[in-house]
């Protein structure tokens, strides 16, 4: 009996039960449709990961303040001492090789009025010149505010794009005054549109100069004696190749500024590859531990397999002492059953891959901020993981089914 005469008798033995073969595929396909939409999910969210953090800039090496208890704190806040200030973002640029831009953020939240229109909690960022470059932002309307401007703490703004919109609607911004909090700034710019980098709305934003900032809205009694406090300072590194040696020199150069040894650093120094891998090793234990849980149905649906096999192979007893008798040798009855158990567990595969493709797009539909991505190789992986799960259990009753004695068969009743 040749190979297409084997599949069309494995599939009539299929056909001929459809209610049976169904629930036995069951537990393949809904272990398949899992893998299908957590690979799908994950390797979406990895993508997702990787391109907001990207998205921040390239080749940036982050540099945030530690705070440890002793003496006065960041912004005036007693029993706490370490972190960075304000110079500490002109030494790096001064006196560390490869370095093109840096840019020093101090945040808070003011209500904005323009108009009849106030908008409270607004984030306000007070920033250097270079952050659109360093953080890879453009300038739509107007311009950026200056360096004199920062030195002088001229009272400018700089508005995200829907924020500009919610203030003046379709008016030009430009040259017109807002207030925050009790302060009036003159609009110099209005930002292009960003959107959402991780959770940050940065077309919502307002920029100021980061003098204004500490002035203004961050006042702090200890900035005379210490220095204007600061959370984080973003370095732009102009060759990725050199970003290792260039940390190396910004730890030793804030080491020494801020009397502290490395070990006792008051700063932390991380670059976006560390975060990004960070972040993937997250997603990747998390779609580990979720892949075990797939596993397990795969292997239950095997079982079942095995076992709706090893009760067909009783219930045709008969007919495999009337083929045996026929002239049906020991590999044909073998082959019989064994493409009969993965046909099973292939079509079922088949089932459940489709079903984790409507899944990973009803997910992303249902939550926008998941983005599932399907690639030939998941298909694949999946339809060749079905297949083998079939042919692992459909081994036994395949074997059992011809060593069979053809005499014993025909008197089964």
């Amino acid at each position: 009996m040749n190979l297409w005469e084997t599949v069309k008798v494995a599939w009539e033995g299929i056909a001929s039960n459809k209610v049976r073969s169904l629930l036995t595929m069951l537990g393949i396909i809904i272990g398949v449709a899992a893998v299908i939409v957590m690979i799908a999910i994950s390797a979406g969210t990895e993508a997702t990961i990787e391109e907001r953090i990207t998205g921040l800039g390239s080749n940036l090496v982050f540099v945030t303040a530690n705070f440890t208890r002793g003496g006065p704190g960041p912004m005036g806040q007693p029993g706490s001492r370490g972190g960075l200030v304000y110079d500490d973002a002109f030494a790096i640029a001064e006196k560390v090789k490869g370095v093109v831009a840096v840019v020093v953020e101090q945040w808070a939240e003011q209500t904005v009025r323009a108009g009849n229109v106030t908008l409270e909690d607004v984030a306000i960022l007070g920033t250097t010149p270079g952050f659109p470059s360093v953080r890879d932002m453009r300038v739509e309307q107007g311009r950026y505010f200056k360096q004199e401007e920062v030195d002088q703490k001229q009272k400018v703004a700089v508005l995200g794009h829907s924020l500009a919109q919610e203030l003046f609607g379709d008016a030009d911004p430009v040259g017109q005054t807002v207030t925050v909090g009790n302060t009036k700034l003159t609009v110099i710019g209005v930002m292009a549109r960003k959107g959402l980098v991780g959770d940050v709305d940065y077309d919502a934003r307002l920029y100021t100069p980061i003098t204004v900032v500490f002035q203004k809205f961050t006042p702090s009694m200890f900035a005379r004696v210490m220095g204007d406090r600061v959370r984080v300072i973003y370095v732009k590194i102009e060759n990725r190749q050199a970003i290792e040696d260039t940390v190396q020199q910004i730890k030793l150069l804030l080491a020494k500024r801020h009397n502290v040894s490395l070990e006792e650093a008051d700063f932390t120094i991380t670059t976006q590859q560390s975060v990004i891998e960070t972040q993937e090793a997250t997603t990747a234990a998390f779609r580990n531990l979720l892949a075990w849980v797939a596993g397990v149905s795969l292997i239950v649906g095997g079982i079942g397999i095995m076992n709706i096999m090893l009760v067909s192979v009783t219930e045709r007893t008969r007919e495999i002492g009337i083929r045996k008798a026929v002239g049906a040798k020991r590999r044909d009855i073998l082959w019989q059953f064994l493409i009969e158990a993965m046909v099973l567990s292939v079509l079922g595969g088949l089932i459940g891959i489709a079903l984790g493709m409507v899944g990973a797009s009803v997910v992303t539909r249902i939550e926008p901020r998941i983005e599932a991505v399907l690639t030939p190789g998941i298909v694949l992986m999946a339809t060749g993981f079905s297949a083998a799960v079939g042919l692992f259990f459909g081994i036994y009753p395949a074997m059992r089914a011809a060593g069979l004695h053809p005499i014993e068969a025909l008197r089964y009743e």
